[in-house]
């Protein structure tokens, strides 16, 4: 199965660039995983990726898909970037 990496805006208003995954779950559960996300945060004008949650080391996460703003594809350099980081 090929990686889908999206770029999504939460409603807290933090931007993430992960794989995502759609799962079943019970009505009410988390409902998207999120495998190796960064969060993108501007410097300079710029994006720089970093750790979205350092307090873990996990690097799978579940989130219900209504914390989801909208969901986009990566620009062809945020995607270069978030690849090296996950390589």
């Amino acid at each position: 199965m090929d990686q889908i990496i999206k770029c999504l805006l939460l409603k807290n208003g933090d931007i993430i660039i992960s794989q995502i995954m759609e799962v079943d779950t019970e009505l009410g559960g988390p409902d998207c995983k999120l495998v190796r996300p960064f969060k993108m945060v501007v410097s300079s004008a710029e994006y720089k990726l970093e750790t979205w949650l350092d307090f873990t080391s996990q690097t799978e996460m579940m989130i219900h898909s209504d914390s989801i703003l909208t969901i986009v594809t990566p620009t062809p350099a945020i995607l270069s970037e978030y690849l090296e980081l996950i390589a």
